[in-house]
């Protein structure tokens, strides 16, 4: 390799779109190739773990991280990033924080292994056999990376330097960071989102809003909104409320509410106790309200919210290993 300074990529426990995102900055990828030696990337390039041990620490320039931490291997590979990077960026939602795998803490890890291996109405075991970390063979001992009980981001297990939101992060956002280090301008302070505003989606979003009031929410095939109106003003259960900006509004302007994918906005430490709040303070229930009846209330509320029947996968979707209420190892379902 020569006198670049060095980019990795690497992919844990994600679906692989931040690499796509990456890919899709299109022709101005050869601007990253001529600046940096992109070294590191197991999707597109045979760069083998042991190359990277074998790098003096801190001679990668940046590592953009995506993918949250699953399992034995991707904390390794954390460590080791960390160890090897000048600087380490957390790119997508699932390393910045936990992102849709973080949902999987809403249960146990012997219930995802029951579910996977021996209760699904596609798998054919009639052994029972569920996946173990050592298995002995005439060779040796076969090794598997072990199945955390807990999804966490990756500023839970190393430092991070920076934070790029969104699933996946917007590609011209991904150019943009990319593009401080081509230039050489001066990097912002340590610990900084890059990428994304510092409002709320709502602030970017372009259809009216008035006073909200919602008896009932819909899931968005039930009805078919008005393009013009604050979707939760119609009973669609939107995030923008509780997400960070820097999307452009994209979801909102095709119809569509924003489920979250930038995170919380400035100044608000749990997206899903935001958005709590915010249904809270918009349910129509005053017919009631002259009544000394909390069960009738209680009821009204589980009617309104009936709409939406996974709520902490809708309004924790994205966030739930950073969340206030960090779950403890072995606890799930209950939680719920």
């Amino acid at each position: 390799m020569g006198d670049k300074p060095k980019l990795a990529v690497f992919w844990a426990s994600s679906c692989g779109g931040c690499e796509i995102a990456t890919a899709n900055i299109h022709e101005k990828i050869l601007d990253v190739v001529s600046h940096f030696d992109f070294m590191f990337c197991p999707c597109l390039l045979d760069t083998k773990r042991k190359d990277i041990e074998a790098l003096p620490d801190g001679s990668i320039t940046a590592t953009l991280f995506n993918g949250a931490i699953r399992t034995e291997e991707n904390e390794e590979m954390a460590h080791l990033l960390r160890r090897k990077s000048k600087l380490l960026i957390a790119c997508g939602s699932c390393a910045w924080v936990g992102g849709i795998p973080a949902l999987s803490n809403l249960h146990t890890r012997q219930k995802h292994l029951e579910t996977i291996y021996l209760d699904s109405p596609t798998v054919d075991n009639p052994k029972g056999v569920i996946p173990r970390e050592a298995t002995e063979v005439p060779e040796g001992t076969l090794r598997l990376p072990r199945f955390y009980d807990r999804v966490k981001s990756l500023s839970q297990v190393v430092p991070v330097d920076y934070f790029i939101p969104g699933c996946p992060p917007e590609p011209d956002q991904v150019w943009n960071v990319l593009q401080v280090f081509i230039s050489g301008a001066e990097l912002p302070p340590r610990g900084s989102i890059l990428g994304a505003g510092n409002k709320t989606v709502c602030d970017e979003c372009k259809r009216k809003r008035t006073d909200k009031k919602v008896r009932q929410l819909h899931r968005i095939w039930e009805i078919i909104p008005d393009q013009d109106q604050c979707l939760l003003e119609q009973g669609v259960l939107c995030m923008g409320v509780a997400t960070r900006s820097g999307c452009g509004g994209k979801c909102p302007e095709a119809n569509m509410p924003c489920i979250g994918c930038y995170g919380a906005p400035e100044g608000v430490h749990d997206q899903g106790a935001k958005m709590a709040s915010t249904l809270g303070s918009i349910m129509d229930i005053e017919p009631i309200r002259t009544l000394q009846n909390e069960e009738e209330i209680y009821r009204r509320v589980d009617q309104t919210l009936a709409g939406v029947p996974d709520l902490a996968g809708v309004a924790c979707k994205f966030s739930l290993a950073n969340s206030l209420h960090k779950l403890d190892e072995g606890e799930g379902e209950d939680a719920r």
